[in-house]
């Protein structure tokens, strides 16, 4: 199961580290792309491709920007033996990924934050925001 949080850093290259906790349920290879809310998002390919599927179903106009949305920065990743992927400049210049880096396990997924933004939205969660979501989702 994907979840927790780990501060790492990327190299020069940017390059990352995929924390040990989280390399067997991605997987040997997994797929890196834009996230929602400032972050990359890294699938495992059998939630990728459950992720797909449900935008290929979408009425057309919502479909459309959903699939530049997510496909259109997807990049496959495969770790090399030390445990490394590429994030490549897009991905993040778009998340805003500069050296220090949180790996959050969001269960079914895993997000790669800047530092400093995970801080500010690791901050702004309050109690009551989460009881009002799980109570329009009927728990």
């Amino acid at each position: 199961m994907l979840i927790g949080q780990v501060q790492h850093s990327l190299d020069a290259k940017g390059r990352l580290i995929i924390p040990q906790r989280f390399r067997s349920d991605l997987g040997d290879r997994f797929v890196a792309t834009r996230g929602l809310d400032g972050c990359v998002s890294l699938y495992p390919l059998e939630e990728w491709d459950r992720l797909a599927a449900q935008i290929r179903s979408a009425p057309i106009a919502e479909g459309r920007t959903m699939q530049r949305y997510f496909f259109g920065f997807a990049e496959e990743q495969q770790p090399d033996s030390q445990g490394r992927v590429l994030i490549s400049a897009k991905l993040r210049q778009l998340a805003g990924l500069q050296k220090e880096v949180v790996i959050v396990g969001v269960e079914s997924h895993v997000e790669v934050w800047d530092a400093q933004a995970w801080e500010r939205v690791e901050g702004s969660v309050e109690d009551e925001d989460v009881i009002a979501a799980l109570s329009r989702s009927g728990f």
